[in-house]
């Protein structure tokens, strides 16, 4: 019934806000409307809805659902700055490789800014998560397995983030699993679920978009989730697949692989206009 109810509440936060911004947008609808990949304009008010929804939701999931809005603010926050203050020069400048690179040559990007940011709102979470080890050196593994997946995620969800709907459909599908592997993450798993299917059918109707404020802050519930878990082998595991596809998307277009795999494809195009 708790994850029930996590749900539920994600789907009702993520609605009112949704209801608000729509009534009220902040600066004018204009400041957040962006062409999509098919040259449609979509607005961007999609993801602040669902980094502010789900971050309010949050906080009734208990000690983690605190940490993991920590995160999920931050998240949001950090994305909404790259997404309404990215800098001409800097669009070209693309993946985690691409923004350290310009930052060894001088170069402060927006996205760099938005990676420490990050970085810095997953320390704070993974130290507002309880620890398991009797051990001082045990602990801090712990944080800093934690903090990694957290940051790591609200990556690795915005690569995602390139066509209607696949990000959320990724957010649906790893805050069931994780929801379903109970443990005390479970309620934080449950309200990012609620808050991506409720935000789903207008960003599969090409009316809205995530973009890095709200990939970014549900990729950072996700983590926290993973990261309130209290086997070390699920831990591990799931950083493990959060580095190694990070470090993947670098070479590989994840897009080009979805569209050459018959399954992926089918999902990836479900429910699109």
């Amino acid at each position: 019934m708790g994850r029930l109810r996590a749900a539920l509440l994600g789907v009702t936060a993520a609605g009112a806000a949704t209801a608000v911004l729509e009534h009220r947008p902040p600066a004018g609808s204009e400041r957040w409307q962006r062409s999509n990949y098919a040259d449609r304009t979509v607005s961007l008010l999609g993801g602040v809805a669902q980094a502010a929804g789900a971050t309010a939701a949050l906080l009734g999931a208990g000690r983690p659902g605190v940490a993991a809005a920590v995160a999920t603010g931050t998240g949001g926050l950090l994305g909404a700055v790259d997404d309404l203050t990215e800098r001409e020069g800097d669009r070209h400048v693309k993946g985690l490789r691409g923004h350290l690179t310009a930052l060894r040559q001088g170069q402060v990007t927006t996205g760099a800014l938005k990676i420490a940011g990050i970085g810095g709102g997953a320390v704070v979470a993974a130290l507002l998560l309880p620890t398991r080890s009797p051990h001082r050196l045990g602990r801090l593994a712990e944080r800093a397995t934690g903090a990694a997946l957290v940051a790591g995620t609200a990556n690795l969800l915005n690569l995602f983030d390139l066509r209607p709907g696949r990000a959320l459909k990724v957010t649906c599908a790893a805050g069931a699993a994780l929801a379903l592997a109970g443990g005390p993450g479970a309620p934080v798993a449950a309200t990012a679920l609620g808050t991506a299917a409720a935000g789903l059918p207008d960003d599969l109707a090409e009316r809205t978009m995530l973009g890095d404020t709200g990939a970014n802050a549900l990729g950072a519930a996700l983590g926290t989730a993973v990261a309130a878990h209290p086997s070390r082998v699920l831990r591990g595991g799931a950083l493990a697949t959060v580095v190694g596809l990070t470090l993947l998307s670098e070479r590989v277009s994840f897009s080009r692989v979805i569209e050459q795999t018959p399954v992926l494809r089918a999902v990836d195009q479900w429910g699109r206009r």
